[in-house]
């Protein structure tokens, strides 16, 4: 992945990843952190996943079980994160 590599480090892809492969975390919470839209995490989890993995992934994203696209979430959730989970701003984890 020419792109991503060389703008994200791999820690940074990780998260990306994780993030991506978490259900409840819509798109736009890695794009509100990352600045990488829908296509782009495609082609992120395309280039750094198995082929079967993705196949995977990319079917549960697709399917009802997914919350990955706001339009899919429940209206009553308005954010991005659990109300327990540590302050994030950025892409920095802060202290509590």
């Amino acid at each position: 992945m020419a792109t991503a590599s060389s703008t994200f480090t791999e820690r940074e892809l990780d998260r990306i990843i994780e993030m991506a492969w978490e259900d409840r975390t819509p798109f736009e919470a890695i794009l509100f952190q990352f600045g990488l839209p829908e296509k782009e995490v495609i082609k992120v989890m395309r280039g750094y996943l198995k082929e079967s993995s993705f196949k995977r992934w990319r079917k549960r994203v697709n399917s009802g079980v997914s919350q990955k696209h706001l339009k899919k979430r429940n209206s009553d959730i308005t954010r991005f994160k659990c109300s327990r989970q540590k302050s994030i701003s950025g892409n920095k984890i802060s202290k509590r």
